[in-house]
């Protein structure tokens, strides 16, 4: 057998001449100390104890250099040579194989890398629930992904982690994508991945699942605009602060946590207002919100709760002023009407914008302003000041008293005084 080996002595060369001198037996069965050339930089280093491991030898910038391949009693040849080939891929690259191996034992996992970054940007989040949301929906839905050395991530990883979700969840999926990839955008920025994102959509996912359109618009479930006067009747039966919150989140075509998070602080009953401030806002802007008869009435029910704290809540929950209803409290109630699964709060929104396009000729962008969405380009948005509130205070009140079943007439006087 020790005529099949042959000792390096082009020890200086970053390649030998021939590859693949070795015999596949060489690594286990030599006894003779010394450093065996399979070609290709690639080395068996037996020592004088007996132990034998591959080394990689190369010249960078003028010096020669050695990298461990790891033991030939675990590596086997095969693998050896497949290592030293991605040495010899890098260096043809310009690449410093050794210190590119040093750099990887510094790569850390996904979710290590995840829970830094939404440290390092936590700044960035409207409020702690935001942050909240970004973190558990990678831990919930990416659970796979977090032991993964982030430059061993692949599509494929990608695809299990969305799979289980895409049809089911469409819109959590669409985000936890979302989130995998900016994770995997911030890893390359710090260097630790190199290439193409595994989780973009563009040009690449988009080719291997099924678009979201062809699977479910994702809207919330709502009740149609005729019913509401009705569910309204219904709701004002029903004991108990959830009633009273949610009936003051349909009548102001608000998003339920922004009813839940409002304090005494953000109402100016005087003017009518409720000044809802930006960091609470899904679009991040102040947003007026006009208060009508019946809302006001809801808040002079709900008013002494709160004494003369300020920051006390609109509607707390069961354990003092400044705790809020918990996330569930709407479905619940709505759980006790037998509307679970089949209205959400949310929907009450869609109510009012369909009840306010079919029935009225308020304007369409007042009818999205109360809404808060925003309205007209960046450059239209960039010149308006106003937010048209005495034209939405029109608009809510008419709502208002239509969710009474009193709208027929108030709403031909909105119309003839256009």
């Amino acid at each position: 057998m020790a005529s099949t080996l042959r000792v390096g002595t082009e020890v200086g060369t970053d390649l030998a001449r021939q590859l693949h001198r070795l015999a596949p037996r060489a690594a286990t069965t030599t006894a003779t100390a010394g450093r065996f050339a399979d070609g290709g930089g690639l080395y068996l280093v037996v020592a004088t104890s007996g132990s034998r491991k591959w080394v990689f030898r190369f010249r960078w910038k003028g010096r020669l250099s050695d990298m461990g391949l790891g033991s030939a009693s675990v590596v086997p040849l095969s693998r050896a040579r497949e290592r030293a080939a991605e040495a010899r891929l890098k260096l043809a690259e310009g690449i410093n194989p050794l210190a590119a191996k040093r750099a990887a034992r510094s790569i850390p996992t996904f979710g290590q890398f995840a829970d830094d970054l939404v440290e390092s940007v936590k700044s960035q989040w409207r409020n702690e629930k935001h942050q909240k949301q970004f973190q558990s929906t990678l831990e919930r839905h990416a659970a796979d992904l977090r032991p993964l050395r982030l430059d061993d991530i692949e599509t494929a990883h990608v695809l299990d982690a969305l799979k289980p979700i895409w049809a089911s969840n469409p819109e959590t999926a669409s985000r936890v994508r979302g989130r995998i990839e900016r994770v995997l955008d911030a890893a390359k920025a710090k260097g630790y991945r190199s290439g193409e994102n595994p989780a973009r959509w563009k040009g690449h996912l988009d080719q291997l699942l099924p678009k979201r359109a062809q699977l479910t618009r994702g809207h919330h479930a709502a009740l149609p605009f005729p019913d509401v006067p009705e569910f309204i009747q219904d709701l004002r039966s029903r004991p108990g602060m959830s009633a009273l919150a949610l009936e003051f989140t349909i009548l102001t075509a608000a998003r339920s946590g922004e009813v839940r998070g409002a304090t005494w602080r953000e109402i100016d009953l005087e003017k009518g207002v409720w000044t809802v401030p930006a960091d609470r806002m899904k679009a991040g802007r102040e947003h007026r919100v006009p208060i009508s008869k019946r809302a006001a009435e809801i808040l002079g029910q709900v008013a002494l709760l709160a004494g003369d704290d300020a920051e006390a809540l609109l509607f707390p929950g069961p354990k003092g002023a400044r705790t809020s209803l918990s996330d569930a409290a709407f479905s619940a109630l709505l759980k006790r009407m037998g509307k679970d699964g089949v209205l959400t709060p949310h929907g009450f929104r869609s109510s009012f914008r369909d009840w306010a396009g079919e029935t009225t000729n308020f304007p369409r962008d007042v009818a999205e302003m109360c809404l808060a969405h925003a309205v007209g380009d960046m450059t239209e948005r960039a010149y308006r000041r106003g937010d048209a509130l005495s034209k939405r205070r029109e608009l809510i009140d008419a709502w208002s008293l239509y969710c009474e079943g009193g709208a027929s007439k108030l709403v031909d006087d909105a119309e003839a005084d256009q």
